[in-house]
C-alpha cells in the first residue's frame, strides 16, 4: 500500500511536470519565433557607392551574434509599403515614381534577441551608415518574459521535485519501520548492511520507474489531443503558434521524466535507508 501510494504520487508529480514542461518548452519556440522576425534596420547614407554597401553588410555579417542579413533594395521597399500600407487610390496617384527611392537598406537578424542592442550599437558607428531602427520596446519584452518564464521553471520544478523526494522518503521509512522485526533477525544471523539495504533502494529505483512510465503514456494521448484541438480553433494564429513535434517533445521528456523518476526514487530511498537502518 505504502508502495502504490508512492507511485501514485510521483506519476503525480512528473505528469504536472510534464504539463509544465510542455507549457515551458512551447512558449520558448513560440518566442523564438516571434524573435525571428524581429530586425534591425540598417540605412545607408546619401551617394553611398554599391562598393560600400557591400562592405558595410560584410562586416555585419562577420559578427557572430548576426544570424542573418537581409538587403533590400529600394523597389522591394517600395512595393512592400504598398502592398501592407496604402490604399489602392493612393498608389495610382504616384504612378511609375517611388517615393522611396536611395532608401535600400539592410534588414539584420540576430541569433538572441537580447544581443540586439550591442549589434545595434556597433553597426551605428559604421561609416557610410546613416541611421539604424530597431524595435527597443519588443527586444525588453522578449527578454523580460524570456527571464520569466526561466524562473517560474526552475522555481515549479524544484518545488515538484522536493515534494516528490519527500514523499518516496516517508515512504521508505515506513516499509522500514514495517519491517524492523525482519532487519532486526536478518543482523542477529550476520547480514551486512549491504544486503539489507539493498532491496529498499531496488525498491525506491521502481516506484521511480514505474511512477515515470504511467504519465509519459497519458501526456502523450493529452499533447497530441491539445496541439490538434488548438491548431483548429485557433487556425488564424497558425504561424504564431508555432508547437514542437511530439516526437521532439518526447525525444527529450522520456530519457528526462525517467532519469527524474530513478534520481527520486534512489535519492529518497538510498538516504532515508541510511538514517533508518539501524533497529
Amino acid at each position: 500500500m505504502f508502495s502504490l501510494a508512492s507511485v501514485g504520487t510521483i506519476a503525480a508529480c512528473l505528469f504536472l511536470f510534464g504539463l509544465f514542461f510542455f507549457i515551458v518548452t512551447n512558449v520558448e519556440n513560440i518566442m523564438k519565433s516571434a524573435e525571428g522576425g524581429v530586425g534591425i534596420t540598417v540605412f545607408f547614407e546619401d551617394g553611398i557607392s554599391d562598393a560600400k554597401k557591400k562592405e558595410i553588410g560584410a562586416k555585419i555579417e562577420a559578427r557572430k551574434e548576426v544570424r542573418e542579413v537581409k538587403y533590400v533594395s529600394a523597389d522591394e521597399a517600395w512595393r512592400r509599403y504598398k502592398e501592407t500600407s496604402l490604399k489602392p487610390e493612393l498608389v495610382e496617384t504616384f504612378g511609375n515614381d517611388n517615393p522611396l527611392a536611395g532608401s535600400d537598406s539592410y534588414t539584420v537578424f540576430v541569433k538572441k534577441i537580447e544581443n540586439q542592442a550591442e549589434i545595434v550599437n556597433y553597426i551605428s558607428f559604421l561609416d557610410g551608415v546613416r541611421k539604424v531602427n530597431s524595435s527597443g520596446s519588443t527586444v525588453s519584452g522578449f527578454t523580460a518574459i524570456n527571464s520569466l518564464v526561466g524562473i517560474i521553471s526552475v522555481t515549479i520544478i524544484g518545488l515538484l521535485l522536493s515534494v516528490a523526494i519527500f514523499l518516496i522518503s516517508t515512504t521508505i521509512a515506513m516499509g522500514i519501520s514495517v519491517r524492523k522485526e525482519e532487519i532486526f533477525i536478518m543482523r542477529m544471523v550476520g547480514a551486512t548492511d549491504f544486503f539489507i539495504s539493498a532491496p529498499f533502494i531496488i525498491e525506491g529505483v521502481i516506484m521511480g520507474v514505474v511512477g515515470a512510465a504511467l504519465p509519459l503514456i497519458l501526456l502523450y494521448f493529452i499533447y497530441e489531443r491539445a496541439v490538434d484541438v488548438l491548431t483548429e480553433r485557433f487556425n488564424a494564429l497558425v504561424n504564431v503558434l508555432v508547437f514542437i513535434d511530439i516526437k521532439e517533445e518526447f525525444a527529450v521528456l522520456v530519457p528526462l521524466a525517467l532519469a527524474i523518476g530513478v534520481g527520486i526514487g534512489f535519492v529518497g530511498s538510498f538516504f532515508t535507508v541510511r538514517r533508518h537502518i539501524d533497529v
